[in-house]
């Protein structure tokens, strides 16, 4: 019996190396080699950190955590009190969610827009928590765009225990 060689193999050859050249662009972007981004890319201290979570939609965060809570401190530029929800998804994740509804602009001498600073735009972010944490007792403020949030600690043991005999 003859060997018969796949029809699709020059495909899929064809296909391996396209994606090589592609994973070799998107490592290029990453590291900032500056031939399409600048220095620091995608990366800590890029054009990447600096922009992506805006356009993404997202929020910076802080997670922090001693003995008896858990803290976090989400940065809401632009956004107000009554466009906030929080939601404790499980013991070991928060939900936040906001819409921000500012803007500032400046008007030409025809009236015509020339220039807006401020997007419109849902947020949401699902933040894992570091230690499980209960509802009950959590406190809250939110100040100057920043939203703090203070979640008591659980010790509640999961499960049922089976003695041995």
């Amino acid at each position: 019996m003859a060997y018969r060689e796949n029809p699709f193999e020059a495909l899929w050859r064809q296909f391996d190396d396209l994606m090589g050249a592609m994973e070799t662009r998107v490592r290029s972007m990453a590291q900032g080699s500056g031939e399409y981004l600048p220095a620091g890319g995608f990366g800590p201290g890029g054009v990447g950190d600096r922009m992506l979570p805006a356009v993404r939609g997202e929020f910076r965060m802080d997670v922090r955590e001693d003995q008896d809570e858990v803290f976090v401190v989400a940065d809401l530029p632009g956004v107000d009190r009554e466009n906030i929800t929080v939601r404790l998804l499980s013991p070991t994740s928060l939900e936040i969610s906001c819409e921000r509804r500012s803007e500032r602009s400046e008007a030409g001498e025809q009236g015509q827009l020339v220039r807006q600073e401020r997007t419109f735009g849902y947020m949401d972010r699902v933040i894992p928590l570091p230690h499980e944490v209960t509802a009950d007792g959590a406190k809250t403020s939110f100040t100057n765009g920043v939203l703090e949030i203070r979640l008591k600690k659980t010790t509640v043991e999961r499960g049922e225990r089976i003695p041995i005999e």
